[in-house]
């Protein structure tokens, strides 16, 4: 349960301006989490939720772009695995291919895990791309994350 309220927050604050814990604490309760306010501040501490500067002058909760903790990897699998259903490099770019609404939450991740050789990415509602510096890095990354799709 745990596991499936992590990656909903992560979705709502991919999705939604969110600017304070009663505002996430009401979008988990709308999609059917029932949680109490200490939940929702342990659950951000752990996801390392972060207030951060948006375009509009306001702030928003975002993922921290510091390091990682050690069980984010694992963290990161576990949502991806329920998220994307497909992975294909071409020359330098990753394109993955995700649930409805589940791209900018999974892209988030993937760019606070720090990989090697990625240059940048772009996220939509369902899709999302991964640029790498070299065309074999692009490969070894759809190797790797293929590795973690159900059903694989």
């Amino acid at each position: 349960m745990k596991s499936k309220r992590h990656q909903k927050i992560l979705e709502l604050i991919a999705t939604n301006d969110v600017d304070t814990q009663e505002e996430l604490l009401r979008l988990l309760r709308e999609s059917g989490f029932e949680v109490t306010q200490a939940t929702v501040s342990r659950d951000m501490k752990e996801l390392r939720l972060v207030k951060t500067a948006a375009n509009d002058g306001k702030y928003r909760y975002s993922v921290s772009a510091g390091k990682q903790r050690p069980d984010m990897s694992s963290q990161f699998y576990s949502f991806f695995n329920k998220s994307v259903y497909s992975i294909e490099s071409c020359k330098n770019f990753v394109v993955v291919k995700c649930h409805t609404g589940m791209a900018n939450a999974v892209c988030e991740m993937l760019d606070t895990m720090e990989v090697k050789g990625v240059v940048g990415t772009l996220s939509g509602d369902n899709t999302f791309f991964v640029m790498m510096q070299e065309d074999w890095m692009a490969k070894n990354l759809e190797d790797e994350l293929s590795k973690h799709i159900q059903g694989r």
